[in-house]
């Protein structure tokens, strides 16, 4: 294992090196790279999502490439190096898990989550980072999970719905202001900022409701196409097109779809 690394982190020092490496890999830097790093993650969930195995192997070899990549152009600025980051990951895994490797009690799932985001806020004080209680929610994080954990961190200084119901009242609230801005003909970011309101009170709700809101709506995202190509595949079997239904007959044909491939929604 160890040599494959090795012979990794090689690879990735000739395609930089200016004598002989790749056009392409040096002209890049951090921000150049970061949206492949990005879009690499992405690619590892869709693998586990479809179930395969060979592909999430790969699949996490680009991912690894990403870190490889980062840490050559830090290596190349003298900041840091591959080991770097991984004794940083290292000292960071044992820190966070005193339940495991010191005598910390921690004998549940629930009881672990807790004694983690104890230590994450111990470190960000000892940073200095600690001016608000939503201090290192990352901006680019996808914005509904974003607004999951927004609303985790308001939670852990008590601003939260005692039960998940009572998140419904300002959902049907939210609802009603989205409706009146469409009933007055309301600007354009006036619409967007209520509908904002509205997704946003859903991933508390899925917050409370210990649901990642992103994978749920990847599931129905996966489910909607599911269904839609399944109906494309029936007219298609009936030499027609699903562009020339009427909204009648796609309504029928979606129902239809469900029922079919109800087993695997």
């Amino acid at each position: 294992m160890t040599a494959n690394i090795d012979r990794l982190i090689g690879i990735m020092a000739q395609l930089r090196n200016p004598e002989g490496g790749c056009p392409w890999d040096l002209e890049q830097d951090f921000s150049t790279i970061a949206p492949y790093t990005i879009e690499e993650a992405y690619e590892v969930a869709d693998a586990i999502d479809r179930g395969d195995f060979d592909d999430l192997r790969d699949e996490l070899g680009d991912l690894l490439l990403q870190v490889v990549f980062h840490a050559r152009m830090a290596e190349e600025e003298n900041l840091f190096a591959f080991d770097d980051v991984a004794g940083s990951i290292a000292d960071k895994m044992i820190r966070r898990h005193p339940h495991v490797f010191s005598d910390h009690d921690a004998d549940n799932p629930d009881a672990v989550r807790v004694s983690w985001e104890d230590t994450k806020a111990r470190e960000r004080a000892e940073k200095g980072l600690t001016k608000s209680a939503l201090d290192g929610v990352a901006v680019n994080l996808p914005s509904l999970t974003r607004a999951e954990k927004l609303t985790k961190r308001a939670a852990r200084v008590g601003f939260d719905w005692t039960e998940a119901r009572d998140i419904f009242d300002k959902i049907e609230e939210e609802i009603g202001e989205l409706q009146h801005e469409m009933d007055i003909n309301a600007a354009h970011d006036r619409l967007e900022d209520e509908l904002g309101d509205l997704l946003f009170c859903m991933a508390n709700l899925a917050r409370h409701l210990k649901i990642d809101p992103e994978l749920a709506l990847r599931r129905a995202n996966n489910k909607f196409s599911r269904r839609f190509k399944e109906m494309e595949q029936e007219y298609k079997k009936q030499g027609e097109e699903l562009k020339d239904q009427t909204l009648a007959n796609m309504e029928a044909a979606w129902q239809s779809a469900k029922r079919r491939l109800a087993a695997n929604d």
